[in-house]
């Protein structure tokens, strides 16, 4: 099967696309070439001229794979020149109908068709993992967002309690939208029991190793990424406060991740909730992709 993923090289939207081609990689045999997406001028040029001159020399394609805005005009040209369907893993910024299946997070409300398939959280490249060892303990750190505001003092309040009063061995992580000031504070855990690893000194593979052999991880409300890569991985979940901003999707999503218990507060824990893991962890990326392999069976099957 001949995949084209096409990129806007944004790391974020590169985790999306890069889970579901190794999540299509596990059922069948795939070689997937990446296009960087070309600017709306050239798109425009190659629609109008029925060409997608990023892809000359390549194979065919039976799958184009993109996420990130700036890869669906350049989707539609590719299809249009090359053939192939259409996956975009998102919800897309041009008429859904224009896309042949769309991969769209139902914390961003999508519209029902049969084109569209809603999604727990975004999809990504964590494998659920079998070998999580109960005494391994992972936090995760975010920043301030659009739906999120910062309580250092009351972060690092929250993780001191967690530290002193769960006996794991805890590594603590950061992130890019991560404060200077909650920086400084993190690197007080650095101690017998905890490790601080700060991400600009962790590369790719750190989080998703990590991921694999923790027994729990707490991950700041904000980070929504973070807290479905967790679950995929099949941790026990919980969730450390910040404060809310504004009442939208993502919050919404937090709050409906807390009431079908797939995640525990850290009001619940200090109640006695206990942490434990989904008894089948979401694995997005697997469920995808066989909704891809079947659609486009079916469509090589059918009428023409």
């Amino acid at each position: 099967m001949i995949i084209w993923r096409i990129t806007d090289g944004k790391a974020g939207h590169d985790s999306q696309s890069r889970g579901l081609i190794q999540a299509l990689n596990s059922l069948v045999t795939c070689v997937s070439y990446d296009i960087a997406a070309p600017s709306f001028l050239k798109t425009l040029a190659d629609i109008v001229g029925g060409r997608c001159r990023p892809a000359a020399g390549l194979p065919d394609p039976d799958i184009i794979i993109g996420a990130g805005h700036a890869t669906h005009l350049p989707m539609l040209a590719a299809r249009r020149a090359r053939g192939g369907q259409i996956a975009v893993l998102m919800r897309p910024t041009l008429p859904a109908s224009w896309f042949d299946l769309c991969f769209i997070p139902k914390h961003d409300g999508p519209a029902t068709a049969n084109n569209i398939v809603a999604t727990s959280g975004v999809i990504n490249p964590v494998v659920p993992s079998a070998e999580h060892v109960p005494g391994l303990g992972l936090i995760l750190i975010g920043g301030p967002s659009r739906h999120y505001g910062w309580d250092n003092g009351g972060l690092i309040e929250q993780i001191r309690t967690i530290i002193q009063n769960d006996p794991r061995k805890w590594t603590l992580t950061d992130s890019p939208r991560t404060p200077a000031t909650t920086r400084r504070s993190l690197s007080q855990f650095n101690h017998e029991s905890t490790q601080y690893a700060p991400y600009r000194e962790c590369d790719a593979a750190w989080l998703p190793r990590r991921l694999h052999n923790a027994g729990a991880v707490w991950v700041t409300r904000d980070s929504m990424s973070m807290i479905y890569e967790s679950l995929t991985a099949g941790a026990a979940v919980a969730l450390l406060d910040v404060p809310e901003k504004k009442t939208g999707r993502i919050t919404r999503a937090v709050a409906d991740l807390l009431e079908s218990k797939q995640v525990v507060s850290f009001r619940q824990w200090r109640e006695g909730r206990e942490l434990s893991p989904l008894k089948t962890p979401l694995y997005e990326a697997d469920r995808c992709a066989r909704i891809l392999l079947e659609r486009l069976s079916s469509n090589k099957n059918g009428p023409s």
